[in-house]
This record gives structure tokens, C-alpha cells and sequence, in this order.
């Protein structure tokens, strides 16, 4: 136990708290158990250091950060770490890496011991993390009336300029955006070349992790992505080696034609998967991982057995990662419009245009010379624009959906 606090201590020391994702702000800490989930790579476990180091210059003994992939845990459980913790006047306990927990009896994992900490141990706050496909994994512990979940977005655009010190603006809501692009674009572009910062962005702005080694940025993906298909999934019942690797080979069969206008049947031929749920399923996966996103129509039903209308790639770093240079700009632009906007907005496959939003804004997609032609019959239609600094009237600077969080 003396060694998880010594180690508890120096990464809370270690942290750095001159930059916090607008996450940090949104979350309500009171609550006693709280799910911070994400992709690999997005920032979940600085935003816990950072919260526990608050705690912390308050009272040091009050606070311990844990990772349950530590040799630690092979032969002790959560349960017994929580009552001495707090025996020793523990009040905030932060959990990393929950998935990785070795179970210690026959139907009781981590889920099942958070649960009955809960119940037991009312004055411990407990902050954990997990995998973006967390909610996939069916635990022995019901934790959904207990817990109060997030969801942790790589870098918008707007904290991407202040990660890296190069301007500190506020979060702006899609009404301002689409009502007051005009004035917030000008007044933005007067104080900073926002474009070849927009395309730096674009290229290996969207995980947190690109200033530690520039040159090793889209290697670290690629291992993340391996990462993600051969642990993550295959921690979920059912999934094997064999799934696994069909997995892959439909990422990459999506990756090398995305945005992907799907033939199911060709795609489930090619990749020998026989029925149609199970590719359904595999495409399920991949997005609750947050490697894809299923782009629907705004029919209603079972979204797991609908089929999409499209299909792209999460954002666009991994598209660079995974398909290299040889990229249309269209598709560029339509996955970070989706990216941006699928974090906190409803977003479907409209019948004209590129994107309807919330049900009721339609976007087309384009460069700065795109006309409101195709969508000029329809209420309130807009154009995001690339390679412009500044909007007007319907035409809104692409770059400008990346201040919404």
C-alpha cells in the first residue's frame, strides 16, 4: 500500500496544470462515482491527475491515484484498497485503467467491487476511467443507477490552439456559431493566422500526445489502434483472435475508400463474414472504440441493425495515420465536420446536403467558392467553408465548428 502512494504522490507532483480540457470544467466532482470515458490517447488520466493534485495541495493523505494494470493488484483486490485508504483518511480515490483489473472471484470484477464501495464506504469519491467501449462490457455490478458518466473528446481545434500556446479563446455554442460567425470569425482571424494553424490541426492536432515526439506522432497511432482491436474488443465476451483480426481487415477495407458509401454484401463477402448481424456488430464495435462513426439516415429504430448511410473514419488524424497523403480534401473536411459535431450534437445523413444537425440545421460541406445551390430550397441550410478566415450571412469558416468545446 506504501508503495501506491508513493507512486500516487509523485504523478500527482508531476502533472501539469497550465492547460485543462474544457471537460475539467463541465464534470461534477461532488458526485460520489464518477466514469470518465474515452478513446486511447485523449487525455483521461491528465485530467484525473489534474483533478486529484486540487485535492491533493489540501491535504496529501486524502487523495490516491491508481492504476489497476499495476502488479499491485494481482493479489489484492479494490475492495481491500478502498477500506485501508480510507482507514488512513481517505476521501478521494482516482481508478485508472479499470478494464485491466484481474477479477479475484468467480463473478465479482471491478464493476462488482465499485459497486459494493459504493454501497459500503459512502464518504469515498471515486473517479474511474475506462475504454471508450466500456458501456460494451457487461460487468458483474450494475453501476448505471450510481454512476455519473463523461465522455472525453480528443482536442477540439479551440484547445488544440491553447495546448500549444498560441491562443486562448472561449467555447462558443452552435447557435452563436451559426448566428454570429461573421463577428466571432473576424475577431478571431484579427488576432491570429488561424488557417495554417487549422491545417496543422488537421494533420496532428486531434490527441494531446504530438509535442512529446513529433516524429514518432502516427507510429504511437497505429500502435494505439492495434492496441484498441486486440485488447480493448477482445475484451468483450465473444471476441477471439480470429474476430479480431476480421476486425482489422474491416477497418482497413473502410479506411482505403472512407467516407464509405456502404455495399454491406460486397463488404461482408470480402471479408468472409456470413451474416449480416455479425457485420453490423464488428461495425458497432469500431465505433464505440472511436475509431469510426456510423453516419445515419434520421429513421428510427435499432441503430445497431441499421445500416449506415455512410461510414467514415473518427477524425482525421487517423486518417492520415491510416490512408497516408493520397486524401480527397472532401473527405477531410466532412470527417472533421463530424468529429466536431458528433461530440455533443445529434447528427444524421440528411435527404439533400451533407450533414442535418440536431434535426433541424442541414450543412454542405466545401471549399470557399462552394454555392448554397443544392441546398438553397431548404430552411435553415448553411455552408461550412474551408480555406476561408471569415464567414458571411449562410457561409460559415469550417475551422469555427472546432470552438464548440
Amino acid at each position: 500500500m506504501q508503495n501506491l502512494f508513493d507512486l500516487s504522490n509523485k504523478l500527482i507532483r508531476s502533472v501539469k496544470n497550465d492547460f485543462h480540457r474544457s471537460l475539467f470544467l463541465k464534470v461534477d466532482w461532488q458526485q460520489r462515482l464518477i466514469e470518465i470515458k474515452g478513446s486511447r490517447g485523449v487525455g483521461k488520466t491528465t485530467l484525473m491527475l489534474q483533478k486529484a493534485s486540487e485535492y491533493h495541495k489540501i491535504n496529501p493523505e486524502s487523495v490516491i491515484y491508481i492504476s489497476l494494470d499495476d502488479t499491485y493488484f494481482f493479489n489484492h483486490t479494490i475492495t481491500e484498497t478502498a477500506e485501508q485508504f480510507r482507514k488512513y483518511g481517505g476521501k478521494y480515490m482516482f481508478i485508472d485503467e479499470v478494464h485491466k483489473y484481474p477479477p479475484k472471484f468467480k463473478n465479482h470484477d471491478w464493476s462488482a467491487e465499485l459497486k459494493n464501495i459504493y454501497d459500503l464506504i459512502p464518504d469515498l469519491k471515486i473517479v474511474y476511467t475506462g475504454s471508450s467501449i466500456i458501456e460494451l462490457y457487461k460487468g458483474d455490478g450494475d453501476l448505471s443507477r450510481r454512476k455519473n458518466t463523461y465522455n472525453l473528446n480528443g482536442l477540439s481545434f479551440r484547445e488544440f490552439l491553447m495546448y500549444n500556446n498560441l491562443f486562448n479563446f472561449p467555447v462558443f455554442s452552435l447557435d452563436d456559431i451559426i448566428n454570429k460567425n461573421a463577428l466571432i470569425s473576424s475577431e478571431i482571424s484579427s488576432k491570429i493566422k488561424i488557417l495554417p494553424h487549422f491545417k496543422a490541426y488537421i494533420l496532428h492536432g486531434y490527441f494531446p500526445f504530438y509535442n512529446e515526439s513529433p516524429k514518432q506522432y502516427f507510429q504511437r497511432l497505429k500502435n494505439i489502434i492495434n492496441v484498441i482491436i486486440d485488447i480493448d474488443i477482445s475484451s468483450i465476451p465473444d471476441i477471439n483472435f480470429e474476430i479480431s483480426g476480421k476486425i482489422k481487415k474491416l477497418l482497413g477495407a473502410l479506411a482505403s475508400t472512407v467516407p464509405y458509401t456502404p455495399n454491406l454484401t460486397n463488404l461482408s463477402g470480402n471479408l468472409y463474414i456470413s451474416d449480416l448481424r455479425t457485420l453490423y456488430k464488428y461495425l458497432n464495435y469500431l465505433e464505440k472504440s472511436e475509431l469510426i462513426t456510423l453516419l445515419n439516415s434520421q429513421s428510427k429504430g435499432n441503430k445497431i441493425l441499421q445500416k449506415p448511410e455512410k461510414i467514415f473514419l473518427n477524425n482525421t488524424n487517423l486518417i492520415y495515420t491510416l490512408v497516408g497523403n493520397k486524401i480527397e480534401t472532401g473527405t477531410i473536411r466532412e470527417t472533421f465536420f463530424c468529429n466536431q459535431l458528433n461530440y455533443m450534437h445529434k447528427i444524421n445523413y440528411p435527404k439533400s446536403g451533407d450533414f442535418i444537425v440536431d434535426d433541424n440545421y442541414v450543412f454542405e460541406i466545401g471549399g470557399k467558392n462552394k454555392t448554397t445551390r443544392q441546398i438553397k430550397e431548404i430552411k435553415h441550410s448553411y455552408i461550412a467553408m474551408d480555406e476561408a478566415e471569415t464567414g458571411f450571412a449562410n457561409k460559415i469558416p469550417l475551422w469555427l465548428f472546432g470552438f464548440l468545446y
